[in-house]
């Protein structure tokens, strides 16, 4: 198994060139990127300027060669300018205090003098890892936030008489810790659902980690979803905290869950049953408290009387079921929701465009919105963009007229074709996206990957 991982970037300081020499080189076989500082100065000036996964400075400059104040002093400064970057230490200095003082101040770890080279190493890696799961995490976090409407809950516009047993359910399920299967066709909005049903439960303090289990490969099912341990696989350089990690104490959402190998299958519910896991590469058992909501575009029923789906993991994921409908059969809500992401879009793009004119009204009402919620959202962004002034006319959303359905494939572009060619399929059998791939001669992990490209099914 191999994944593509950045080199991880390490600012180095210590006011002896041979120091530097040394670091530079050790780290530079161990993977790493560096760049040098000899001063305060110059460590706060490369701070400013530039993002580092780490920082590892000597506690003594120029002016004072024992006591580690200068040390003390700088490291309170780099705290005022990143929150976040892990500061490790090193000192010559042994004192237990000392230590203590530093990590009080902002530092991550401490390193002795003379260094032993895989304990500095590994801690390098320890808190690199550490802290993009923390960025990662709070990523989700500020996108949590963000979703949410004025009252601390994910807006949902949903007026029209079809949806008001979706709501009422979801109300009745939302606080609680169910496990939950959200279905419906791609585009509905079931990622919006399963934002909201974290909202509204308990631990809606914690993290949604949103996942899509559909589009993993064998070979990055378990690293993504479980972690790994530096050494497990080629290019596993450091150790990796997987997304049960990330979500525990809150939620984990599992996208296009029915498209999942039997192999893959297996180990998820062994997770789901036992609450354990095991990051590759390690024999070491931990433990994680999540709430597991999933969603699939495909009759999952289906999957599992061809043997296609495990009817095990189906009684695991879908303590409750709750179907989106295809925007077709919510009319009622095609203008609310147009008029919604129209606001929306006009702020992202800082444009004065506040209506739609009768013709792209006309148009929009009368579309059959065969990609659903997610269509519309980019029709109107589109729209926003195209706009010529304050009113959206029916040209800007670049709808396909009724009459183009006979456009011939020579007359399109090769992108537009291959689109065409893949919703058809989708259409042909029933969004079931194993099936389209076979019907395209396509590996169901090459189709996902045209899905997410031409946004037909990557975010539900």
């Amino acid at each position: 198994m191999s994944t593509f991982t950045p080199a991880q970037r390490v600012l180095i300081a210590d006011d002896q060139a041979d120091v530097l020499e040394a670091l530079r080189i050790l780290l530079k076989t161990e993977g790493f990127e560096t760049q040098s500082a000899s001063s305060p100065e110059a460590i706060l000036a490369a701070v400013e300027g530039d993002d580092y996964d780490a920082l590892l400075m000597d506690m003594n400059y120029a002016r004072d060669t024992t006591s580690g104040r200068e040390g003390m002093d700088l490291i309170t400064r780099v705290r005022a300018v990143d929150t976040h970057l892990p500061i490790i230490v090193m000192t010559a200095w042994g004192s237990l205090e000392g230590a203590v003082e530093a990590v009080r101040r902002g530092a991550r770890d401490y390193i002795q003098k003379p260094w032993d080279n895989s304990r500095l190493v590994a801690t390098l890696r320890t808190q690199v890892e550490l802290a993009r799961a923390l960025r990662q995490r709070q990523r989700l976090e500020d996108e949590n936030r963000r979703l949410r409407g004025t009252d601390g809950e994910i807006e949902l516009i949903a007026e029209s008489p079809v949806m008001q047993p979706v709501l009422r359910l979801m109300e009745r399920v939302g606080p609680s810790d169910a496990n939950v299967l959200i279905t419906g066709e791609h585009g509905t909005g079931k990622e919006v659902v399963a934002r909201w049903l974290h909202c509204s439960s308990e631990r809606r303090a914690a993290t949604l980690v949103p996942v899509n289990a559909g589009a993993l490969s064998e070979g990055v099912f378990e690293s993504e979803l479980f972690g790994h341990v530096r050494g497990a696989f080629t290019d596993a350089k450091a150790d990796r905290i997987g997304c049960f990690e990330l979500a525990d104490t809150g939620t984990l959402f599992l996208d296009e869950i029915g498209n999942m190998p039997p192999a893959q299958q297996a180990k998820l519910l062994r997770v789901i049953q036992t609450g354990e896991f095991h990051r590759v590469g390690s024999s070491k058992t931990r433990s994680t408290d999540v709430r597991i909501l999933s969603a699939t575009n495909i009759d999952i029923e289906r999957e599992v009387a061809e043997g296609r789906f495990r009817e095990d993991l189906l009684y695991r994921l879908n303590t409750v079921e709750i179907h989106v409908p295809a925007l077709r059969e919510r009319r009622e809500d095609i203008m609310p929701l147009a008029l919604h992401f129209l606001r929306r879009q006009a702020a992202r793009y800082h444009k004065d465009v506040a209506e739609l004119d009768v013709s792209a009204t006309r148009a929009v009402h009368d579309h059959p919105w065969p990609g659903n919620v997610r269509e519309l959202e980019h029709a109107v962004e589109r729209a926003v963009l195209m706009a010529q002034g304050p009113m959206v006319v029916e040209d800007d959303l670049g709808l396909r007229r009724r009459g183009d359905a006979n456009v011939r494939l020579e007359d399109m572009t090769l992108d537009d074709a291959e689109r065409y060619l893949i919703e058809r399929a989708l259409e042909r059998n029933d969004g079931n996206v194993s099936e389209a791939a076979d019907s395209l001669g396509l590996s169901r992990s090459a189709l996902y990957r045209r899905l997410q490209r031409y946004d037909l099914g990557g975010a539900e």
